[in-house]
């Protein structure tokens, strides 16, 4: 247990260039107090103390500002930056070594009657980096490596290392071999490679080739 504590603080110093030592991470951080507060509430919910274990992810909700369901699997070196308003999910599954900031939700769409043990939330692969305010819905897989942008609203499986921007989400470039470079938030810089504006900018051409064209015929 120490040793699992003392990487989770090493990953986040890592990852966190805002962070000056270890010891300001174990005491200020409400995303490294959150995670510790569910592997308690994950055990007892796993041996079917779930009342226990829900009412102690309460108690956490309030103190970090982030609710995570005892019954939600989660990987090693999980980092939640900021975490203020991170909500994850019953049945949601995350892998090792992913990233997310605040905002973000890991959400069902189902509705209440489904079958017991099904799925409803979404299962997030391995290095995945989730931007803030991002939204997740329902039991969609999210490859390994894979970017999600800032208010970016996932609905439907992303392959791995792919980086998906929008409403709803759309890949702005094709499935790599390895992971793209890693952008804070998820979201890439450069404007260009978001599809919505790539498509305004082509329109923008056309309209400006035709106005030309126009003008050339009329002074014929």
């Amino acid at each position: 247990m120490f040793k699992r504590i003392i990487e989770q603080i090493d990953s986040t110093f890592a990852r966190d260039p805002a962070a000056r030592s270890r010891l300001e991470i174990l005491l200020c951080y409400p995303g490294l107090h959150a995670l510790a507060a569910f592997r308690v509430t994950h055990y007892l919910w796993g041996i079917g103390l779930k009342l226990p274990a829900r009412f102690l992810g309460y108690l956490a909700r309030i103190i970090t500002g982030i609710e995570i369901h005892p019954g939600a699997t989660i990987g090693r070196r999980l980092f939640i930056d900021h975490g203020f308003a991170v909500v994850i999910g019953e049945t949601a599954t995350i892998g090792d070594d992913v990233t997310i900031y605040h905002d973000v939700t890991l959400g069902g769409v189902s509705p209440g009657d489904d079958a017991k043990g099904s799925l409803r939330h979404p299962q997030i692969g391995r290095g995945v980096v989730i931007g803030a305010g991002a939204r997740l819905l329902g039991p969609i897989k999210v490859g390994d490596g894979a970017r999600i942008g800032s208010n970016a609203v996932v609905v439907s499986d992303v392959q791995p290392y792919t980086v998906m921007v929008g409403i709803p989400a759309r890949p702005i470039n094709a499935p790599a071999a390895t992971a793209p470079h890693f952008e804070a938030y998820g979201t890439p810089h450069d404007a260009g490679l978001d599809p919505t504006i790539a498509a305004l900018k082509r329109m923008e051409e056309e309209i400006r080739t035709l106005s030309t064209r126009v003008k050339e015929l009329e002074a014929k």
